[in-house]
């Protein structure tokens, strides 16, 4: 179930963008197959849970470093997710941020390529969580206080015009993650509901103005 949704995603960047300039040489699908395999493989036990890579390395031969050239950056994006949403769907929990690197092999043929896996530890303690923002970017959150506003000391600044100055925090709390509002004009919604402080699960959607934030936690 976890490598179709995951093959899903990479023939859909295929077919957007990737696929004339590699319809008769290697394809991003056969890196995801690999990818996938590797996070099922190197996962481990922990304590309460499995543990999977999270660190990944492609190591492409010269030729398809070429071919590939203009689409290294999304290619490495749309493999992060995809390895993120596998780890969900197979139960898997990361330590880390999830990182794909891809590399040059100078002795690698056309066609070739090998993908190494690691588990990677993040600088701070408990389930490693992030804030995906609009654009697809994503914030890491530590130990401390995220602050979200129009404000630039903000740590997540947004321009939405309907978002107050400083609108809303999350922080760790002894039993996960809480968002609180801060008294902003337009109030903050999770998943549709206004909240005036709520404790987070992963994949909740969080509004603030018209601004919607996904909260992801491993």
């Amino acid at each position: 179930m976890g490598l179709q949704q995951f093959e899903e995603r990479l023939e859909r960047l295929v077919e957007s963008t990737l696929s004339k300039p590699f319809r008769s040489s290697l394809q991003p699908i056969e890196i995801g197959r690999r990818l996938t395999r590797e996070m099922d493989l190197h996962r481990r036990v922990g304590v309460r849970r499995l543990i999977a890579p999270n660190s990944f390395t492609v190591t492409l031969s010269p030729a398809d470093v070429d071919r590939f050239a203009n689409f290294i950056d999304a290619l490495s994006r749309e493999l992060a997710d995809a390895a993120r949403e596998h780890a969900r769907i197979e139960g898997y929990s990361f330590v880390g941020p999830v990182d794909v690197q891809v590399y040059e092999g100078t002795r690698l043929r056309p066609g070739r390529f090998v993908v190494t896996a690691e588990v990677v530890e993040g600088p701070d303690e408990g389930p490693y969580a992030e804030l995906v923002l609009p654009d697809g970017s994503r914030f890491p959150m530590g130990d401390g206080p995220v602050t979200l506003g129009r404000l630039p000391e903000c740590d997540v600044v947004l321009s939405d015009p309907n978002v107050s100055r400083r609108h809303a925090e999350f922080r760790r709390t002894t039993d996960g993650v809480v968002v609180t509002d801060l008294g902003s004009t337009n109030g903050t919604r999770v998943n549709g509901v206004p909240v005036r402080e709520q404790q987070l699960v992963s994949g909740d959607e969080v509004t603030v103005g018209s601004t919607m934030l996904v909260f992801e936690i491993s």
